[in-house]
């Protein structure tokens, strides 16, 4: 009975679990479940055999779907992509057609829209803001590029999105209740999202420092650690099984992928941070199109890739949000909730912006922080619960940010449209 009851508490954190998270859950579905249709079923974009990598804004779609991608970026990635691919080929009569693309896509639909009721639950049940801002919250983070590539976009992102969100509602709900994460769920996030991608482990332990009065009581400490511990070993021998056990082979990949990755690039250093990093994640740039080719170059193809913004507007659209990132952290410092979120950013913000590994093509990682926008959002919304005309004039402002991210996006996911027709009917 009691396993019962901590199986269906666990369904609740990661599932719909009210009429109101089924509708919203059903409603992105519908939404990006259009969009990844009409691709999956018209173009070769999402999955092309012949394409090795970077067919648009660099993801690497047939890696990951094949082989997991890098073992020393996505250590037990293979486990979760085997299941989906041969899912997927199962459904497609083992052809790599239109069927194989649209499983794929409509799987990315489906984890992307969960991230998003998971978002939707910390607003609703942590910060227990009102319905309609909580909506306008969601409906604005609906839009982010991240959340519009990945819901069609077989790719480690797209999951790894889903899981932390999972984790961090679940996280600040144990904190709010004085509880401590499980020893499960240590391990188990650990594994998939430490698995999807390396750097990302060190999130699933942030929650332990904030604990209740952890730091003066040596059971809690000792009992932390033994649950850090125990997730180290279980992820590390699942990655040394991976690896044959030859751990000198990743040490040399990694050094390898980190300079290849962290060249400087002639775009200077605070346009890519502010194009790319932050922004890219959340309002599209214009687009920029080279000639690629495979190895052998036996097969040669167009990519997309973002260019950095040209106009005032989408700088101070960006400026905007970092104002309200800062002002949340500043009006909430006193909150542990807010300092989970803040950490987990930080190293975001430590590998891409200050060691610059992938910062040219940043905006393909917000997978792995850009759910922490909405909520520090959510938190500056209470922080101004007491006083009306701040409140309102809060709600204006994201009301028309929200307007304006629609347009953009929607325009330039018409021409993202337009390049798919000419290059990858």
């Amino acid at each position: 009975m009691k396993l019962l009851n901590k199986t269906l508490s666990i369904l609740k954190i990661i599932f719909p679990t009210t009429k109101f998270e089924v509708l919203i859950f059903l409603f992105f579905v519908v939404l990006y479940g259009a969009n990844a249709w009409f691709i999956a079923e018209n173009f070769r974009i999402v999955y092309d055999d012949r394409i090795p990598w970077d067919a648009y804004f660099s993801f690497d779609n047939r890696a990951i779907v094949q082989t997991g991608g890098g073992f020393e970026r996505h250590p037990l990635s293979n486990y979760f992509f085997d299941f989906i691919r041969d899912f997927a080929l199962w459904m497609s009569g083992n052809h790599y057609n239109s069927v194989f693309r649209l499983v794929l896509s409509l799987f990315s639909t489906v984890v992307i829209a969960l991230a998003n009721v998971s978002v939707f639950k910390y607003l609703n049940n942590i910060i227990k803001l009102p319905l309609k801002i909580s909506l306008l919250i969601l409906a604005f983070y609906g839009l982010f590029v991240t959340n519009i590539l990945l819901s069609f976009t077989p790719e480690t992102y797209t999951y790894t999105l889903l899981f932390l969100s999972i984790f961090n509602y679940y996280s600040a709900k144990k904190i709010k209740e004085e509880k401590s994460v499980s020893f499960a769920a240590t391990i188990f996030g650990s594994v998939f999202i430490g698995g999807l991608t390396i750097t990302n482990i060190v999130k699933v332990y942030i929650p332990f420092l904030f604990e209740k009065k952890i730091f003066w009581n040596w059971k809690k400490i000792g009992m932390a650690v033994a649950k850090i511990a125990t997730s180290v070993v279980v992820f590390v021998f699942l990655f040394l099984l991976r690896l044959d056990f030859n751990f000198q082979n990743f040490l040399n990949k990694t050094e390898e992928q980190y300079d290849k990755f962290s060249k400087p690039k002639i775009t200077p250093l605070w346009d890519m941070i502010t194009s790319w990093f932050f922004g890219g994640n959340v309002l599209f740039s214009n687009y920029e199109i080279r000639d690629y080719h495979t190895k052998d170059k036996t097969f040669y193809y167009k990519a997309l890739f973002m260019d950095v913004y040209t106009s005032a507007i989408p700088y101070f659209f960006i400026g905007l949000i970092l104002l309200i990132v800062i002002l949340s952290v500043v009006k909430n410092y006193k909150n542990k909730l807010i300092w989970i979120l803040v950490i987990s950013f930080s190293i975001d913000i430590l590998i891409h912006c200050v060691l610059k590994f992938g910062l040219h093509t940043s905006y393909i990682y917000g997978g792995h922080f850009v759910f922490v926008y909405p909520l520090l959002l959510g938190w500056l919304f209470f922080s101004y619960r007491n006083k009306t005309i701040s409140l309102s004039i809060l709600y204006g402002v994201i009301m028309m940010m929200t307007v304006y991210l629609g347009f953009n996006n929607f325009y330039s996911l018409g021409e993202f449209y337009q390049f798919l027709e000419t290059y990858y009917q």
